[in-house]
């Protein structure tokens, strides 16, 4: 019986928490969507449920977390826990402050905590405000952002104006106090009308403080950093829980991502691996002559053997043009729909180890490929672990990254961390 119940609003999002809990020390499976009734889940101290929601419909987003609660309270969680992104993508309207609305109603409590910091991967929160390394969030590539542009840093505004639940901020000097004086917070908060707390976190070292404080709660919610201290509230050893994931052959990076640190990467990769670019303008009016194209050009690399990287991403004056043109919906659509289908094809090529990069993107992917089913595998950089995917009668080397994680050398590096033997 899972110890604690997860929900991701992306798939991406979902491995980078569930690699955090498994440095942690749970013992971690990641279902694509509510697990059906005759998956195997094996002994798991957590589950992660991934879900499509970041970008969806208010209504849709907060309609499926509803389900994903139930299925996990159902199956007996002592602690639940909704992750987003570190940067906190969302839009006026949501979907972060709806969802955590319904996930209260149905646990039936009036708190929870959102701490979204992540300082391994440079997200750090300081009076309410959200930074990316040394900027603020709004200063970051994140207010480029295609779907959630991010254009004020002060997270507990952002969260007020999506949500009817109050807002308030737990301030770094009462984590800088330690484990008692934050839970004195939290339970203060606990019987009174419904609210949600920010706490602010610079360090991994606040956030042990914050999640040690934490294991009284029935909710929490925020970014994968907190996780790195949910385990010792369990008596778990870290590190305990990591599978070694092993794949030979060649293999393939799909990135719809268009991120400025997933732009820096395949850059990095351009260099050492045959690439491949597609502009959502040529998919308009081209998409199976495109598609037909770049699925031929994959096969004789792949026939010798090579790593190959295609690429739908584009620099924010690109992607500008793009969306002038296609409108920002239908460009996107048209980037995941592409990826998604020449995965379908190289699939049959041989391939057993795959790089996807961006969520709405991976979302994309691992859904056509009737992927349901990731075994979290050892981390390549911060937030993303190679997994043991299954589903659909296949098994493959599978790794998930956000779009702003990673070293400039992630797409090079990651094969590294495979075992080959």
């Amino acid at each position: 019986m899972p110890l604690l119940g997860c929900i991701s609003d992306d798939f991406t999002g979902g491995t980078d928490l569930a690699n955090n809990l498994v440095k942690s020390g749970f013992r971690t499976v990641q279902a694509i969507g509510l697990p059906d009734s005759t998956a195997e889940l094996g002994d798991v101290d957590a589950l992660v449920v991934a879900l499509k929601t970041r970008t969806c419909p208010v209504e849709n987003a907060v309609q499926e977390s509803r389900d994903a609660i139930r299925w996990l309270n159902a199956a007996g969680c002592k602690q639940f826990y909704f992750k987003y992104c570190s940067t906190f993508d969302s839009t006026p309207r949501g979907n972060i402050g709806p969802v955590i609305e319904v996930l209260l109603k149905e646990l039936d409590i009036k708190y929870a905590i959102a701490c979204p910091a992540f300082p391994d991967n440079g997200r750090t929160v300081y009076r309410g405000h959200l930074f990316v390394y040394d900027q603020l969030l709004n200063e970051s590539g994140m207010r480029h952002h295609p779907l959630t542009p991010m254009t004020d840093p002060n997270i507990v505004r952002v969260l007020q104006a999506q949500t009817r639940l109050n807002v308030d901020l737990i301030r770094l000097d009462t984590v800088r106090r330690g484990e008692t004086a934050v839970r004195g917070e939290f339970e203060d908060r606990m019987a009174g009308l419904g609210t949600v707390s920010i706490t602010d976190a610079t360090s991994n070292e606040d956030l042990l403080v914050v999640a040690a404080a934490a294991k009284g709660l029935k909710l929490v919610t925020g970014g994968s950093g907190l996780a790195l201290g949910l385990g010792k509230n369990f008596a778990l050893q870290p590190g305990r829980g990591a599978q070694p994931v092993a794949a030979r052959g060649p293999g393939a990076i799909l990135a719809g991502s268009c991120s400025q640190r997933t732009l820096k990467q395949i850059a990095v990769a351009g260099t050492v691996f045959p690439a491949f670019r597609i502009e959502p303008r040529q998919l308009a009016n081209e998409f199976e002559q495109k598609l037909n194209e770049v699925a031929d050009w994959t096969k004789r690399h792949l026939l010798l053997s090579e790593t190959v990287l295609v690429y739908t991403s584009g620099t924010p004056d690109e992607i500008a043009a793009n969306q002038k043109i296609l409108g920002a919906e239908r460009a996107g659509r048209l980037c995941e729909d592409f990826l998604a289908e020449l995965a379908q094809r190289i699939i049959d090529y041989g391939i057993s180890r795959l790089i996807i990069a961006g969520g709405e993107t991976s979302g994309a992917v691992v859904s056509s490929l009737g992927l349901n089913l990731l075994r979290i595998g050892p981390e390549i950089d911060p937030g993303v672990p190679w997994t043991i995917a299954s589903g659909n009668g296949r098994t493959i080397a599978l790794a998930l990254k956000s779009g702003n994680f990673g070293s400039e050398e992630f797409f090079i590096r990651a094969w590294q961390h495979l075992q080959t033997s």
